[in-house]
């Protein structure tokens, strides 16, 4: 059977790590709620925020690593290094789980603030701490906002056959993607949670932008390039993002709302997170081919000093996003118990994004201070069955895979 592959050139992307980074700041800032952080990250601008490209840019890069590991080692050596991914974000989900139930627990005692265990979703644990403990670790319990790190894990624990498939049939595989898509909208599919529900973030929907960022990284990109040059599908979409702007608006301020009709305005809120609303994805989409026609990927304002710290946190992505969740609750936390003025929000804020920067450059430091020591233990033998991979091509591989 053929491979039917078109990976792009072996040079990092910076776009793909300053928006990630931008993604987890946006997430932080988001969830810290009722604040005026929440105006400083894009989800009131928009129909789709950071949840979405984090998803859809970790799709991307997961076939651009994963597919070459594939091609190069088999199919067998590729899954069992996405296992491995996925195990190491399971067990980052699991640190965190415990860590969050824990302060939770801790800091409402300490400080009398009950109303914590409910708003965080923490009561079913002085319900029934052994069962809610189990099913955290089956990712059927999730306190409040510790919901994407279970969908990735879900996402990349079924990636391996989907990957090997799109190697040879991607095109077969985005469609399968869509209309799985659509049919899990109509007939409700989702999995459940605990103590009730479903899932916040609901898998068989948001897969679709998991495989769009991998279709597009094997080769979709080429497909829908004249998409990226049209002028046309340009004034389109800038007339959407302004519609998707205006509509998300009025969903927050009275002004606006008086504009739309009723009707009109029901069809776009609320805002269907959970299954992934068309029009979500379109605006994502549409975000996407705005900026690879605006910012191209040798633009040199990427290299700019400005951009660095959120090249840096796009880079170690996980941890980053691990402590910017934990930093939310904090600061949700302190702007109960504390002062929660204008000025207090956008101190913790501030606080926030630079110690989540400061944990991505910690992380980038120590992971170049580990690696030559690696190489010095290890010698790996080269397979003499195929050729080796240039030593730039393995340090661009290594660095991608860093990010995931």
């Amino acid at each position: 059977m053929s491979v039917e592959l078109a990976l792009p050139p072996s040079r990092r992307d910076l776009r793909l790590d300053l928006f990630r980074g931008l993604a987890n700041w946006a997430m932080f800032l988001g969830h810290v709620s009722s604040t005026v952080l929440a105006w400083f990250s894009f989800r009131n601008y928009g129909f789709s925020d950071g949840a979405d490209l984090f998803v859809f840019i970790s799709g991307y890069t997961s076939a651009l690593v994963y597919a070459r590991k594939m091609l190069e080692g088999g199919f067998v050596f590729g899954a069992t290094r996405l296992v491995r991914r996925v195990w190491q974000i399971y067990v980052a989900h699991v640190l965190l789980f415990v860590f969050y139930l824990a302060s939770v627990l801790f800091l409402s005692d300490r400080f009398d603030a009950s109303d914590f265990i409910h708003r965080f979703n923490v009561a079913p644990l002085l319900v029934a701490p052994v069962d809610t403990l189990t099913q955290g670790l089956l990712l059927k319990y999730k306190p409040l906002n510790l919901d994407v790190l279970p969908l990735y894990v879900v996402l990349m624990g079924a990636f391996p056959p989907v990957l090997w498939l799109m190697l040879r049939h991607r095109n077969w595989v985005m469609l399968g993607s869509v209309l799985l898509y659509f049919a899990a909208r109509h007939f409700g599919w989702n999995l459940p949670s605990y103590p009730a529900g479903v899932w916040y973030f609901n898998p068989f929907a948001w897969q679709l932008l998991f495989v769009l960022g991998a279709w597009l990284a094997l080769g979709g990109a080429d497909t829908l390039h004249f998409l990226v040059r049209s002028r046309i599908v340009l004034f389109f979409a800038v007339i959407y993002l302004l519609f998707a702007a205006a509509m998300t608006l009025a969903a927050h301020l009275p002004e606006p709302q008086a504009i739309f009709p009723r009707v009109l305005f029901e069809a776009f809120n609320p805002n269907d997170k959970t299954n992934l609303a068309p029009y979500r994805f379109l605006h994502l989409a549409i975000l996407v081919i705005v900026v690879v026609r605006l910012i191209p990927i040798d633009a040199p304002g990427l290299q700019a000093a400005i951009w660095r710290p959120l090249v840096k946190c796009g880079q170690q992505s996980l941890e980053v996003f691990c402590v910017g969740i934990y930093l939310s609750f904090l600061a949700s936390f302190v702007l109960q118990t504390t002062a929660d003025g204008p000025l207090a929000q956008l101190l913790l804020g501030t606080g926030g994004i630079a110690i989540m920067t400061a944990v991505a450059y910690y992380r980038s430091w120590s992971k170049r201070v580990e690696r030559p020591a690696h190489a010095h233990i290890n010698h790996p033998v080269a397979d003499e069955t195929r050729a080796p991979l240039t030593e730039p091509k393995q340090q661009h591989d290594r660095a991608i895979a860093g990010t995931l």
